[in-house]
This record gives structure tokens, C-alpha cells and sequence, in this order.
């Protein structure tokens, strides 16, 4: 059996037969969620409440109506917890809540989707994690637990695994182990079969410890499976005999700088231009947009997630082809100025090299969710070479779903050099696009990617800018 305090990521494992054996077998292989067909991503946000920080972002399946309904009922009870627990206002650094996902298997026939929990409460983050599964046989969704023989099932999971903790010594406290759905509420089998359980954050130890996971090798646990259990075990296993093993991609070189295939073609020096910028996707309404963008003959920024946008990538090369410019708002929408150093450069430069894999080049500017900077944020883009991008023209389009109050808005607060945020996450949003459009150009603004605001002058690494007039140097 083996245990681990180790970061969570997409590695490999087996103890058992002709397979590698990984410095750590409770790593889990995730699969590519480009690869699985009628996959979209869902955002539940509280839009400008002021006191909190909220990004919830979970999966949603075509042919799987009931895990939707099982994982958008644990999102939004992630979300109503944490807003009963917390007040809106007077606190900094402000409460946060972020939750991503990850696909612990995705066949015809099974999908285990793995939703991992943040909490900021004004110390340190706190994590967590729930898995969900699905079996098609039984056309039923059902929680970590219901991979495990019922009760003995669970009971016998619990003493493996305690069995082994009391082996750690006095940083593990085995005696909080027991026989509970909640504390095992996050089960998924490695590439060999073996059952890995994952404890949230302070569930078993010192806070400190961060991720503590026991893989339970797959002989012992089999007898201890439900039957939609020992199905998943098997199609992991299968899936993983024609998958390779998961290695470090070395970048060996640098991808040309992501540019507007039309930048150029309107000098802002003798035209009114402001630039649009559409957060947080790609999402389900982003092809939409596009149409409309195409159509209006507009240019506009995106900054994309990287775990939405390693979902979608297709999406990512039209942006590029039509002429848009892909930019960076991280990995999964975490405040960048309550992270380290280290952690800043993880969700950065994952999100980097995402979006380069996707179009072949590049990202230069990244807008920090929330807005938030601080000199770790700066120190870490000028040392990736990007410039870090807010706005000084906001919508207000995650607190108000009215297409015409986000319009009047942006309409409102145009200005030569603007910069106007807007999430096209929403479909309030892009129901508000023609309006926008039609509007900016009939006072004659010419709609351009951020970059072409500062035209010859350009824009420096690490630098923050919120219009085409303003800089923080």
C-alpha cells in the first residue's frame, strides 16, 4: 500500500504485472477532456457582491443528464455553504471560493468527474475533493462510496487504509479514519487498478500536511467493490493498457508571440478604438459570439482559462484564425495575489502552455482574476514575459442579467484607449454583443485586440495596464 502528501497532477502508477512502477501510485491518470465528445463547462459566479470571490466551474455532459444533475447539485451546494458561512463586506484579503474539476475516467460506459474544492477564509487556503461517477449499465450517478460493497465494503476500505496510516507516526491521526461516506468521498482507481482515497485538507493531520492520499492495492480492494465498482477498476485498467504513460512535456523552444492575424490594419493613433475583452471561457455561449464578432467585422481579447480552454481547443484556433487574440487568465480563476510565488508561475505558465498547444503561440498578456496584483504577480509575468491587462470600463455582466444594462454600460463607458470587460460565460453577455456593436461603431470606434491600443509604443513584461492611456509602470 502507498501513501502520499505529495501536490495532486496527472502522473501514473502499478505495483503489479509488466507495468512501470511510479515514484507514486496515488497519482491518478486524468483524461484529456478534449478527447470526450459533448463535454461543456458550466460557471456558477456571484458576480460583483463586493465581500466574497466566487468561481465554480464544473463539467456538463451530453449523455449523461443524470451526473449533471449530481455534480451541479454539489456545486451549488459548495456555493450556498460557503456564502451562509461568510459576510459580505469589511474583510481583506476577501473570502474566496474556487472549485475546478478534473476527469478521472471518461468511456461510453463510465465517468468519474473529481471536483476540487478552494476556500480562502483569510489565512490560507483550504482544499478538498469529491468524486462523482457514472455507470451507463445502471444509468445511475452515484458518490465515491458507491464504487465499495456497501457497508463492509466501506468498513473494510477503512481498516486498509488506517492500517497503513498508523504506520506514519504522530503526524496522522488514524483514529479520525473511520468508516464514513464523508471522509471517503473521493475514491478513483489508478492505471493498475489500485484504489486511491483522497482526504481533504486537516481531515486526517496538521493542515499543514496539504494532500494525503493512500493508494489500496488493487488485489486487496477487489473483494470490497460494488459491482459498478469492479466495472470502473476494469475499464481503468483497459483504458490505461492502450494509454502511455503520462511524462513531463519539455519545452524545447518558445512558440512566436500570440498576435491578431490583423493587427496592423487600424492605426489608433489617428482612430477612436477600444478594445472588448471576454473573461473566463471558452464557454457554451463562445461559439455564438464569434458569429457575431465575424459578422460585425470586430476584433476582440479572450482571456481564457486553461482548464476550460484544454477542454476546447477547437475553439481556441478559431479565435486565432478570425483574427481575435488569445490571452491568459490563469488556470482555474484563483486570486494570483494570495498564491506563492511558485504558484503564481504553476497556474500562469500551465495556462501558457495550454493555449500554445492549442494555436502555436503563445500568450504575452494575462489578466489576474479578480484584478489582483501584487509584487509576486509582477515579479512572475515579467519573468515569463507578459504584461498583466485590467480595464477601466466594467459591465457589471455577472451581477446584472439584462442584456440592455450591460450595453448601456459599455456604450456609456467608452472612450478612446478603453478597455471594457465582459465574460462571455454569459449569455447575458453575448446577448448584449450586437447591441455593443452597433452602438461603439455608430460613434465611430474601431473595435481591436488590447495590444493595438498601444500600437508602436507596445506593452512591457510585468507592467500592469488598464487603457490604452494608462500604465503602471
Amino acid at each position: 500500500m502507498a501513501f502520499s502528501l505529495a501536490a495532486c497532477g496527472v502522473a501514473t502508477a502499478s505495483p503489479e504485472r509488466d507495468v512501470t512502477v511510479p515514484a507514486d501510485p496515488t497519482m491518478i491518470d486524468f483524461v484529456d477532456p478534449s478527447k470526450v465528445g459533448g463535454l461543456a463547462t458550466r460557471t456558477l459566479t456571484e458576480g460583483d457582491s463586493g465581500g466574497r470571490q466566487v468561481h465554480v466551474s464544473y463539467p456538463e455532459f451530453d449523455a449523461a443528464p443524470k451526473l449533471n444533475e449530481a455534480v451541479s447539485k454539489e456545486a451549488e451546494r459548495r456555493l450556498h455553504d460557503f456564502v451562509r458561512s461568510t459576510r459580505v463586506g469589511g474583510l481583506e484579503p476577501r473570502p474566496e471560493l474556487n472549485m475546478d474539476w478534473a476527469l478521472d475516467a471518461a468511456t461510453d460506459d463510465l465517468i468519474g468527474v473529481r471536483l476540487r474544492t478552494g476556500e480562502f477564509l483569510g489565512a490560507n487556503w483550504g482544499n478538498s475533493t469529491t468524486t462523482l461517477w457514472y455507470d451507463k449499465q445502471s444509468d445511475q450517478a452515484f458518490t465515491s462510496p458507491g464504487l465499495l460493497d456497501g457497508d463492509s465494503g466501506l468498513h473494510g476500505v477503512a481498516e486498509l487504509v488506517k492500517n497503513q496510516l498508523v504506520k506514519r507516526g504522530p503526524e496522522i491521526d488514524q483514529n479520525e479514519v473511520t468508516a464514513s461516506a464523508n471522509l471517503f468521498d473521493s475514491l478513483a482507481f489508478n492505471r493498475a487498478g489500485d484504489l486511491v482515497a483522497e482526504f481533504d485538507d486537516c481531515q486526517v493531520g496538521p493542515c499543514s500536511l496539504g494532500r494525503v492520499a493512500v493508494a489500496v492495492p488493487a488485489r486487496q480492494v477487489e473483494p470490497l467493490l460494488s459491482p459498478a465498482g469492479r466495472r470502473a477498476q476494469d475499464l481503468v485498467r483497459e483504458t490505461a493498457m492502450v494509454a502511455p504513460l503520462v511524462t513531463p512535456k519539455v519545452m524545447v523552444s518558445r512558440s512566436p508571440d500570440a498576435v491578431s492575424q490583423n493587427a496592423g490594419s487600424v492605426d489608433c493613433k489617428v482612430r477612436k478604438c477600444v478594445a472588448l475583452t471576454f473573461d473566463d471561457g471558452p464557454g457554451p455561449y463562445t461559439a455564438r459570439l464569434l458569429d457575431l464578432l465575424q459578422q460585425a467585422d470586430a476584433r476582440a481579447t479572450f482571456f481564457t482559462l486553461g482548464a476550460n480552454a484544454s477542454a476546447d481547443p477547437a475553439i481556441l484556433r478559431r479565435m486565432s484564425k478570425e483574427g481575435h487574440l488569445v490571452a491568459n487568465h490563469s488556470w482555474a480563476h484563483r486570486d494570483l495575489a494570495k498564491l506563492s510565488s511558485s504558484k503564481i508561475a504553476d497556474t500562469l505558465g500551465r495556462t501558457q502552455d495550454t493555449i500554445a498547444g492549442a494555436i502555436g503561440q503563445t500568450p504575452t498578456l494575462v489578466r489576474p482574476p479578480y484584478g489582483a496584483v501584487n509584487i509576486d504577480v509582477r515579479t512572475v509575468a515579467r519573468r515569463l514575459g507578459v504584461s498583466l491587462v485590467n480595464w477601466d470600463v466594467d459591465t457589471l455582466d455577472l451581477r446584472d442579467r439584462d442584456p440592455r444594462l450591460v450595453a448601456q454600460r459599455a456604450v456609456r463607458g467608452a472612450h478612446d484607449g478603453a478597455i471594457i470587460l465582459l465574460h462571455d460565460i454569459e449569455r447575458t453577455t453575448v446577448d448584449a454583443v450586437p447591441d455593443i456593436l452597433n452602438r461603439l461603431k455608430g460613434k465611430g470606434y474601431a473595435l481591436v485586440t488590447v495590444p493595438e491600443l498601444y500600437g508602436a509604443a507596445g506593452m512591457r513584461p510585468g507592467n500592469v495596464y488598464t487603457s490604452g492611456a494608462v500604465s503602471a509602470p
